[in-house]
């Protein structure tokens, strides 16, 4: 594959899920029904919600996986290589920033970090919420063809915050489905790689689709492997997805990013596009350029 088109690729799970987020969060937290009697279809990026965001403002999902892209970047160029204490302190100073949103179980383990040092807490059934698995884009992308040190950097960032087997399996498995995006893996490959997961992680199933969208990482990925599957096109793929509410930033952050990773940033829509703030796009930009470099030039 070209540079330029893995790029193309890049920068469209990237922009993808920063969309999927902004477009989520005005219905995060809302049923379906609720959603039907405000929007009729949901379908356009205004802000709002809970949050009261502005229009184009994103949450923790992608925030939280700016910081990651920092801090893997931070250790490549320091020397140091992608060091889980460098991952660590860059969500403590992001916390300390006073993000829009933190959810309880990063807050607690940001904090945790901060009172004793630890990289991980002990193994959680409290931890298998979808916190992680919102923000491994940058491990992949700085990673992309070393499966075995992809592995590493995913759960090391990951158990930071949450240790939790069905936490870590979530992590790994939509990361390399992520990877099937950007390598031009077509419908029949991408079905087989999760055919292969769910085999091993039955817990996942999702055919049929159970229908709930929750933070609960068993919920969010049949969700987001569902309407993945269930819809080619991005705009359909995200809209029917943010639809079912609940925790809809972060599915409509995760399908973005699996479908923009498979149209590309020229396949995303334009008005929804525009309507990110620029100082994020560019962000964004930079960084995906500088990770795609640590993976194509490996040390």
């Amino acid at each position: 594959m070209r540079t330029s088109e893995l790029f193309d690729r890049a920068l469209g799970a990237y922009l993808g899920l920063a969309i999927g987020d902004a477009l989520g969060a005005t219905v995060e937290f809302m049923t379906p029904r609720e959603i039907r009697q405000r929007y009729g279809v949901h379908r356009e990026i205004t802000g709002g919600g809970w949050l009261k965001l502005r229009a184009g403002q994103v949450t923790d999902d992608t925030t939280m996986s700016l910081a990651l892209g920092d801090a893997l970047l931070h250790g490549r160029r320091s020397g140091v290589g992608f060091d889980t204490r460098l991952i660590a302190d860059a969500y403590a100073a992001w916390w300390r920033g006073r993000p829009v949103d933190c959810g309880n179980t990063c807050r607690r383990g940001i904090q945790r970090y901060l009172f004793d040092g630890s990289l991980q807490g002990p193994v959680n059934d409290g931890d298998a919420g979808n916190g992680a698995l919102m923000r491994c884009l940058p491990a992949l992308l700085a990673t992309l063809d070393d499966d075995a040190v992809f592995e590493s950097v995913a759960l090391a960032q990951a158990r930071i915050t949450h240790h939790n087997p069905l936490s870590d399996a979530a992590v790994l498995g939509v990361g390399r489905l992520l990877r099937l995006q950007l390598q031009g893996g077509d419908a029949v490959a991408s079905t087989v790689l999760v055919d292969a997961f769910v085999a091993a992680h039955p817990v996942f199933r999702h055919r049929p689709y159970p229908g709930r969208a929750s933070g609960y990482v068993v919920d969010t990925v049949q969700t987001v492997l569902h309407h993945f599957a269930a819809h080619a096109d991005f705009e359909d793929a995200l809209v029917a997805t943010v639809n079912l509410g609940d925790d809809a930033d972060t599915t409509g952050a995760l399908v973005g990013m699996l479908a923009g990773a498979r149209c590309g940033v020229h396949g995303l829509p334009r008005r929804w596009l525009a309507r990110l703030e620029p100082a994020l796009v560019h962000r964004i930009t930079e960084q995906t350029g500088a990770l795609l470099a640590c993976a194509l030039t490996p040390v």
